[in-house]
C-alpha cells in the first residue's frame, strides 16, 4: 500500500473523550484529555488524519460535534473523517460544510444501502467512508449491527460490501466489534479476506490494536489504514513512534 494512513481516534460522549468496550455504552472508560487538546497533540506527533466519532449521536441521531470540528479545522492541519448520527443527505452536506474531509456513514448504510449508495455519486467517493462494523454470529456469518451496535441490522458483511463496491465505494471502515476496546489484536484474517475479495476498496482496520506491531501487520494484510484508539489513550505506544516506523505516513 503506497499511502498507508494512521487514524488516531477521538470518541466523544457528553463532551468527554471516552472509549467503549465492544461498543457497550455501559462499559465506558473516560479520559482526562480534552478533545481539542488531544487532537492538537496528535497533530504535533505527525498525524495527518483524525477519526472523530460522536457517540451520543450514534445512538439517537443529531450530530453534535460541529463546533469541535470547526475548531479542529481552524487550529490544526488535520484532515478529519467523522460521523455519528448521520441520517440524511442533509446531514452529510452539513458535516462537509462544517469542515469534514470525509463523512462516516454507519447504521444508515446498513439499513438503507440503496439510499446511501446514491450519495457516492452525489458527493464523490473521496468524501464518504462507509462503516460496516461487524460481529460474527453462531453460524459463522459476519452480521452488521446498527444504532451504535445495539441492534441487529439483519444484513451480512459480504453482501453489503459487494453492493457498495459495485457502485464505486472507495473507503470502507470495518470494525470487528468483539475486539473493539479489548486490546486483543486486530482481526487480521478478516482484513486479509476483505482486501483480497474487494481489491478496489481502501479498507481501514479498526478494533483490537494493542501493540505497535499490529499497525504493520494490518498494512501487510492489505489495509489502506488503521484506526488507533484505546492503545494510544492507554499509552501502549506513542503515535510518533508508530509514524516513524510507517513510511510514508
Amino acid at each position: 500500500m503506497s499511502d498507508y494512513l494512521l487514524y488516531p481516534a477521538i470518541d466523544v460522549r457528553e463532551g468527554r473523550v471516552v472509549r467503549l468496550r465492544q461498543g457497550d455504552y455501559a462499559q465506558e472508560t473516560r479520559y482526562d484529555d480534552e478533545p481539542l487538546a488531544l487532537a492538537a497533540r496528535y497533530a504535533e506527533a505527525g498525524a495527518r488524519w483524525l477519526h472523530l466519532v460522536d457517540l451520543d449521536a450514534a445512538r439517537v441521531g443529531g450530530y453534535t460535534l460541529a463546533p469541535l470540528l470547526g475548531a479542529l479545522k481552524s487550529s490544526t492541519r488535520l484532515k478529519v473523517q467523522t460521523g455519528g448520527g448521520v441520517r440524511s443527505e442533509a446531514d452529510v452536506e452539513a458535516l462537509l460544510a462544517a469542515g469534514a474531509d470525509r463523512v462516516v456513514v454507519g447504521s444508515l448504510a446498513v439499513r438503507e444501502p440503496g439510499r446511501v449508495a446514491s450519495w457516492i455519486s452525489r458527493f464523490g467517493a473521496e468524501r464518504l467512508t462507509i462503516a460496516l462494523d461487524t460481529r460474527r454470529d453462531e453460524e459463522g456469518r459476519w452480521r452488521l449491527p446498527v444504532h451504535g451496535w445495539t441492534e441487529s441490522g439483519g444484513k451480512e458483511l459480504d453482501v453489503l460490501a459487494a453492493a457498495y463496491a459495485e457502485v464505486g465505494l472507495r473507503h470502507l471502515l470495518c470494525t470487528d466489534i468483539c475486539r473493539d476496546g479489548m486490546l486483543s489484536g486486530p482481526n487480521l484474517d478478516l482484513y486479509r479476506y476483505l482486501c483480497q475479495r474487494f481489491p478496489r476498496l481502501a479498507v481501514q482496520a479498526s478494533g483490537g490494536v494493542s501493540v505497535a506491531g499490529d499497525v504493520a501487520e494490518a498494512k501487510a494484510a492489505g489495509c489502506s489504514g488503521i484506526v488507533l484508539g484505546k492503545a494510544l489513550l492507554d499509552g501502549k505506544f506513542t503515535l510518533s513512534d508508530v509514524i516513524a516506523e510507517q513510511s510514508p505516513c
